[in-house]
């Protein structure tokens, strides 16, 4: 009862000064907003990046040659991760050994890596490639020749057609499953693709599929891309060469059976190429693997460090605005003495005055703090169609609002202590003949 008193008396007090009231909860308002906004932007890069994981499929080692970038080689190196191997910092450097589609089969065999559920070794065709059809042409494609593997492994959805068989790599087969994308280009949208025939570098390709749309992802773009047979694109599109009697691959997904074998699998993996590579004990690998929980867990310490920065940039102005509300209620004390020293001669005690200003404060606060959400959400939503380059998105979840709210009571109580324990102190006479 008394408390819901000191609420009825607090918004009686702050509606008196409205103007003041309001420019005093703007820093509030302004300071939760920013916390909302700016958190927003690091869950949406951890969305982001989760999905992008997501995309290249589950329980994903990527093995790519340290052979050079490009085609044929080992490819660019993965986008961030984890730190070295320390453990090779002080073996010896050897000419890298590009990876081959025997490495390919011995990765495959059970009896020398376990865990491992597909293998889907791929080579890129030089990039920037024009697929044309007719007049109409689909500039800047990733060429990329694949087994019947790929689809499952990297979950490839199709929207029209099949994806790349077992036979069509064995006969060199001339076909082609394109990227969302490069289909739209290609064809209007009343035309069936399926049979159709398009040229890529002057050779006609019958298309046998089309992949769903997935957008552009921190690892490439699927829907621009074309997919061929492994083989296709290794001695038709490109003259991918070998080595020692065994054709060369871009890079070699492997999908294990779980995530706990992964760390397992990983080092099978390692100690079957440097067998293969004849690295013996005192040479560097040749070859790198890029572990996707490895790579998961580093990008979700990234995004979390990435979010309690921005948030404490914001929390900065909240303080300010913490600050603007301590002014505030010192003024509020000093105009209302008179007050505080009848109450006080009709029996009020001191911790009354103290509730009656801790309420104020807060009350001043928490209306700042709620106002701010719908301001801070708003901002969140608008982010992305206001600054292009942020392709991330932005994610307010609830730990967020609650969180932001929270702290605007917090800042309220730390920031109203004072002026209410001076309120509280006042002598009743003193007070009384205050002017």
């Amino acid at each position: 009862m008394q408390l819901w008193e000191s609420v009825v008396i607090a918004r009686r007090a702050l509606t008196i000064n409205k103007l003041r009231t309001v420019l005093t909860m703007l820093g509030i308002i302004v300071g939760v907003a920013a916390v909302i906004a700016l958190i927003s932007i690091g869950n949406g890069f951890r969305q982001q990046m989760n999905e992008d994981f997501a995309s290249m499929g589950t329980n994903i080692l990527t093995v790519m040659s340290g052979q050079g970038f490009g085609p044929g080689g080992g490819g660019p190196p993965p986008p961030g991760g984890p730190e070295e191997d320390l453990s090779q910092s002080d073996l010896k450097e050897k000419a890298a050994e590009p990876l081959t589609m025997k490495d390919v089969e011995a990765l495959s065999d059970p009896s020398q890596v376990s865990h491992v559920v597909a293998v889907a070794p791929t080579y890129s065709v030089s990039s920037g490639q024009a697929v044309m059809r007719g007049d109409k042409q689909a500039k800047s494609v990733q060429i990329t020749g694949a087994t019947p593997n790929y689809e499952s492994v990297r979950i490839t959805t199709l929207a029209l057609g099949e994806f790349i068989t077992q036979e069509q790599v064995d006969q060199r087969a001339r076909v082609a499953v394109l990227g969302y994308e490069v289909e739209a280009k290609l064809f209007d949208g009343n035309e069936y693709p399926i049979g159709e025939t398009v040229r890529i570098n002057g050779i006609n390709f019958e298309v046998i599929g089309v992949l769903a749309e997935s957008g552009q992802t921190g690892f490439g773009n699927p829907d621009n891309m074309v997919f061929v047979p492994l083989t296709t694109a290794q001695t038709r599109l490109d003259n991918a060469g070998a080595f020692r009697g065994s054709l060369k691959v871009f890079n070699i997904y492997i999908q294990v059976d779980n995530q706990y074998n992964m760390d397992a699998t990983s080092a099978q993996v390692t100690a079957v190429l440097r067998e293969r590579h004849r690295l013996g004990d005192e040479y560097k690998n040749d070859f790198r693997i890029m572990n996707q929980a490895q790579m998961l867990e580093f990008s979700n310490s990234m995004a979390t460090t990435l979010t309690a920065f921005l948030g404490s940039i914001a929390g900065v102005s909240l303080l300010v605005g913490g600050i603007g509300v301590m002014n505030i209620m010192l003024v509020s004390v000093t105009e209302r003495t008179r007050e505080i020293g009848i109450r006080k001669a009709v029996g009020a005690r001191r911790r009354d005055i103290l509730l009656q200003f801790l309420t104020e404060a807060m009350t001043l606060s928490l209306m700042g703090g709620l106002l701010g959400v719908g301001v801070g959400y708003g901002i969140a939503r608008a982010l992305p169609m206001v600054i292009s380059n942020l392709s991330s998105g932005t994610v307010v979840t609830p730990a967020s609002i609650v969180l932001a709210t929270g702290f605007s009571a917090a800042i309220g109580l730390f920031f109203g202590v004072y002026p209410a324990s001076r309120a509280a102190r006042l002598r009743p006479i003193e007070a009384l003949r205050y002017e």
